[in-house]
């Protein structure tokens, strides 16, 4: 065994050192703090016993008495009676069994003493090397192993992979950055054509942007236009276009009845829907054929305003835990011609939405769905309730809190998108005087007026990343 001293600045730099002399295979004996960093003590194998006098005479030039070499030249000397060490772990062992039994008849001096501590501690390394030696020499009895070819794989192949893999994503980035900035280029140079050869349709495609509508909405508007038109009579046909996309259903509920429900996020408004709706049927209708019923035991006092209201009104009111008992509920209401069931608010992203909606879906086969958005929330979250809402099945939309939206582009662009017909659009709190039957023609100039009283433009830049990438398909 070869065993050798290394001293240096750190942890890292000394095992270094020990494997570029001694290879891979080198075992750590100790490790202790020295002044100036760390000091390690590392041996390889035994490699045969020329290899070890080398070594013991080394030992014995730094200090350590040669107990072994007497020791191996007197087992020499008499017949051997018992089977050699076969494997190196064993011989490791069987070293540091000689080393820990040899001592001096009687220590001479301090030196002697000295030298016998150190001898101690070198016989307490081999013994306590043993195992990770034999465990060593088990792996590379065995090379098919996984483990034991990751154990002898030198750490700076790690470091290189880790190296390797960041410069491919530096490379990889740097291609991104260059895929951007060229298809921003194209874009520009594709706008910059469309401003030359298109004047009108560029223009167009500013003020339905102003307006908020989708970028794919203000394509398909402007490509439907006829070309040789002035800019007043293209914006009026722009228009008309866009509010001949919006589907409306008038006033059905109020002429023939049903069972309707509405669902929606929280705070949109649809405890203040039932009341409205319900007055408006009241003063149409009576009292006879309309009931109101809660199904909201989430918000506090919800169930105790439906109950206010059907005292208001003179209508009968119910109240009940959940939509489970929904169904026998509407079975004793069967001779009501307008059912008006409200809700808990739950919002988009809570986990017992879709459970709760598709109970509500299945609650009775006559029953319609339909879903409340608030045209004063901003596109993606009014976009992002159409599609988390969908397990209601919704037939209808309503439109509520106008009087608070800055723009309606947003709201009109994902009801176009999604085929929703608006039933109904309400502002403010009077009941039932701020509701209203939703008209297509008024919405698209509540959504001009709105755009202009709040100054929405839109820059040369921004319009250039909207539609520099399908300028080819508007010209």
């Amino acid at each position: 065994m070869k065993i050798k001293h290394y001293r240096a600045a750190d942890m890292r730099t000394a095992l270094r050192q020990v494997r570029d002399a001694q290879g891979p295979d080198a075992v750590i004996l100790s490790s202790t703090r020295v002044p100036g960093g760390v000091e390690v003590v590392a041996a390889v194998d035994y490699e045969g016993e020329d290899a070890a006098t080398e070594q013991l005479a080394a030992g014995m030039d730094s200090g350590l008495v040669d107990t072994y070499g007497a020791d191996r030249r007197s087992k020499q000397e008499v017949p051997q009676t018992q089977a050699p060490v076969p494997a190196p772990a064993a011989r490791v062992q069987h070293d540091a069994a000689l080393f820990a039994n040899s001592r001096p008849a009687q220590p001479a001096s301090a030196p002697a003493n000295e030298y016998m501590s150190e001898r101690a501690e070198l016989a307490q390394g081999f013994a306590s090397s043993a195992r990770p030696v034999q465990k060593r020499a088990s792996e590379r009895a065995q090379p098919s192993s996984r483990y034991a070819v990751e154990a002898e794989q030198p750490r700076d192949m790690d470091l290189s992979r880790f190296e390797m893999a960041d410069a491919n994503s530096d490379v990889n980035e740097e291609l991104r950055t260059l895929r951007r900035m060229l298809e921003t280029q194209l874009a520009t140079l594709a706008w910059n054509d469309l401003s030359r050869r298109s004047p009108i349709q560029t223009e167009l495609l500013k003020q339905l942007t102003q307006l908020g509508l989708a970028q794919e909405l203000a394509t398909e508007i402007v490509t439907q236009m006829p070309t040789r038109l002035e800019l007043a009579e293209a914006h009026r046909l722009a228009l008309a276009l866009l509010a001949r996309k919006i589907e409306t259903t008038g006033e059905r509920w109020m002429d023939n009845g049903g069972v309707v429900a509405l669902v929606g996020a929280t705070g949109v408004g649809k405890t203040t829907l039932i009341a409205k709706l319900a007055a408006r049927w009241v003063l149409r209708h009576g009292t006879r054929d309309i009931a109101l019923i809660s199904t909201d035991s989430v918000r506090i006092g919800a169930q105790e305003q439906i109950h206010t209201l059907g005292r208001l009104l003179g209508v009968p009111a119910y109240a009940i835990d959940g939509t489970a008992e929904l169904a026998s509920v509407l079975e004793h209401l069967g001779d009501k011609r307008l059912v008006l069931i409200d809700t808990a608010g739950l919002s988009p992203r809570d986990p017992r939405l879709e459970q709760e909606l598709t109970m509500l879906a299945n609650a009775s086969e006559h029953m319609e769905t339909t879903l409340v958005l608030s045209a004063s929330a901003q596109a993606g979250a009014i976009e992002e309730a159409v599609t988390r809402f969908t397990p209601a099945r919704p037939t209808t939309c309503m439109l509520t809190k106008l009087d608070e939206a800055a723009s309606l582009g947003g709201a009109l662009s994902t009801l176009i998108r999604a085929r929703l017909p608006v039933t109904y659009v309400s502002e403010g709190q009077r009941v039932p005087e701020d509701l209203a039957p939703a008209r297509a023609h008024q919405l698209i100039a509540r959504a001009v007026e709105l755009s202009r009283k709040s100054g929405a433009s839109a820059d040369e830049d921004l319009l250039r990343r909207r539609f520099g990438t399908v300028a080819h398909a508007i010209a």
